[in-house]
């Protein structure tokens, strides 16, 4: 049995979606900045995707949606173009970001930092969040941007991104949002909710992986990161990615109707699993409320299981999970965020991230428990760093907060 809970790594990509790619892999697949009228048979499509995702994020006419290859690409694209455009001519020098970002952030931000741009790391509370006051005393005369994620990858913790924006336009500060484990999941809504710049890929909402988008408020200013020929109305240079461009959009779309019992439906599913690990497996943790989650997300800690091992016995049970972020998956450093939230470093090295999907079903989540009891078990009798002898898995559910 081949079970996958990794969905916040990646998703398959919906039979639906696949179907609407093709055309423009087997038949429509010529240039749509060709003159000819191949080239030109594509741009309804293109425009009908822009209408598309639009549609599903509730953006304004005036705004700019511009497709990447991906949310890596659009987050290097804000962080890099307000360095060129607000920070080289002097006017400000200083960005803000969470400690809990993606390493396309984090990474982005070292690099500026070698360029002299000051860069303040914000930590985050027990729940793994960003608090609002932390962002707006962090906020200074010089500060340019501020970044900070709309959900979090490993916890699934939702940050509070309409109170952050409202801090940023008091403050008259660009606010960015990395929303890749946002979108298709909760209600983004950008008429609601003020962001200047939002980053989104299609592999997390079961499009295919290779393409993204950026979204631009009131078609402002922001250098290109890619230099070349006018595609996207010169914003990003590149021979327009059509099959993917049309897939983001219906994936978009299908992941965006009947969102509410869509999401309900994962929620269930993931809080039963939570749900039994807690009450089966004594001196577990999982991080941060589950109310303010994402509906499809689970980090776990168990106390003298290493994640990595855990994950090799969950591997040859024929289950994918995680212990964090997959573009750092071959790291083998205590999870970040689990530092970042006040776990001592035994605990930081055991977590395993669980994801589902709505392609997730009742029996691979019982599959699941059964197998990671079964794991625990295992690794715990050969443990040097768990003396608590359990001869038979049970106990009371643990705490969430595994802070001190």
């Amino acid at each position: 049995m081949q079970i996958y809970m990794d969905n916040n790594a990646t998703t398959m990509v919906d039979p639906s979606v696949k179907e609407v790619m093709l055309p423009f892999l087997d038949q429509s697949y010529a240039n749509p900045n060709s003159l000819h009228d191949a080239g030109t048979a594509t741009h309804a499509a293109i425009s009908k995707a822009i209408d598309q995702v639009y549609a599903a994020l509730n953006a304004s006419d005036n705004d700019d949606i511009v497709f990447t290859s991906c949310a890596t690409e659009s987050n290097n694209w804000v962080l890099k173009s307000i360095w060129i455009d607000k920070i080289l001519n002097g006017d400000k020098s200083h960005i803000i970001v969470s400690e809990v970002e993606h390493p396309s952030i984090l990474s982005t931000c070292k690099f500026l930092e070698t360029q002299g741009v000051k860069v303040t790391y914000l930590g985050v509370n027990e729940q793994g969040v960003v608090e609002v006051a932390t962002v707006e005393q962090a906020i200074t005369d010089e500060t340019a941007l501020v970044s900070i994620m709309w959900a979090n990858n490993e916890t699934g913790m939702i940050f509070p991104i309409e109170e952050i924006s409202k801090v940023c336009r008091d403050k008259d500060v660009l606010f960015h949002s990395d929303a890749v484990q946002a979108v298709g999941k909760i209600d983004v809504d950008l008429s609601k909710i003020d962001v200047d710049f939002l980053s989104l890929s299609a592999h997390k909402f079961h499009g295919p992986k290779g393409v993204g988008a950026l979204y631009i408020k009131n078609s402002q200013s922001l250098s290109p990161l890619l230099h070349g020929g006018e595609h996207m109305g010169g914003r990003r240079s590149g021979t327009l990615n059509v099959a993917g461009i049309v897939a983001l959009a219906e994936a978009l779309r299908l992941a965006t109707d009947d969102l509410e019992n869509t999401s309900h439906k994962i929620a269930l599913k993931r809080n039963h699993l939570e749900d039994k690990l807690l009450e089966t497996i004594p001196d577990s943790f999982v991080v941060g409320d589950r109310a303010h989650r994402t509906p499809n997300t689970l980090l776990i800690s168990i106390r003298g299981v290493e994640g990595e091992s855990m994950l090799w016995d969950l591997n040859r049970a024929g289950i994918g999970a995680s212990t964090g972020s997959a573009c750092a998956s071959e790291d083998l450093e205590a999870n970040t965020v689990m530092l970042a939230i006040g776990a001592d470093s035994e605990l930081a090295h055991t977590g395993i991230r669980f994801s589902l999907s709505r392609f997730t079903t009742d029996e691979e989540v019982e599959y699941t428990i059964s197998k990671t009891q079964e794991a625990v078990k295992r690794l715990r009798a050969i443990s040097s760093s768990y003396a608590v002898v359990q001869p038979t898995l049970g106990g009371e559910a643990a705490e969430c907060n595994i802070k001190g």
